[in-house]
């Protein structure tokens, strides 16, 4: 069970709760973005406002093992993200926060009061043009994208010696050894 600060909890009892976003991309750059109307100083960076912002996908919790991956939306004007993008994001840590106002409707930025709802790796970036606005779409790898791995090992001395030159245990496996069993009751 996930256990809350008292500030957060008492928000979280109130009637209206308020929250903001916190992105943080850590591509050749760090870059950081906000859902709330102003720049957010967190843990010794700016989250910002006017970054371009343009849709994220709410955090869901499922009964359910699924490969939904997190959606990021980036406009794009100045080329950034495409640059980005072109040296290679595919892996590149996403980090995704939220944080709550308090009754005063202040944003609470003590890192104790801000919950992480995302943690994952870039898996497919693109950009959209349609002449209108460039946007840059960031899809994040879901917690469940191992589940399809295939990991390859090869069975013999060769193969082993990859993974631990000091391991012994394949340097028979394709000799022809013969090993006497006594089978039943001797």
């Amino acid at each position: 069970m996930r256990t809350f600060s008292t500030n957060v909890q008492n928000v979280l009892d109130g009637e209206t709760i308020q929250f903001f976003y916190l992105i943080k991309l850590e591509f050749s750059s760090d870059y950081f973005f906000t859902s709330y109307n102003s720049d957010i100083p967190y843990d010794g960076d700016t989250y910002l406002s006017d970054g371009g912002l343009v849709e994220f996908d709410s955090p869901s919790l499922n009964s359910v093992v699924d490969r939904e991956a997190y959606k990021i939306v980036i406009a794009d004007q100045v080329n950034e993200m495409l640059s980005e993008f072109r040296l290679g994001v595919v892996g590149k840590v996403i980090e995704v926060r939220v944080g709550f106002l308090d009754s005063n409707g202040v944003p609470m930025t003590d890192p104790e009061d801000v919950i992480l709802i995302y943690r994952g790796f870039v898996d497919s970036p693109s950009v959209s043009n349609d002449f209108e606005q460039k946007l840059a779409i960031i899809e994040g790898t879901s917690p469940m994208s191992d589940l399809d791995a295939i990991n390859d090992f090869i069975s013999s001395k060769d193969g082993m010696d990859q993974v631990s030159a000091t391991d012994t245990s394949f340097d028979s496996i394709f000799k022809d050894n013969e090993v006497l069993i006594k089978w039943g009751k001797v």
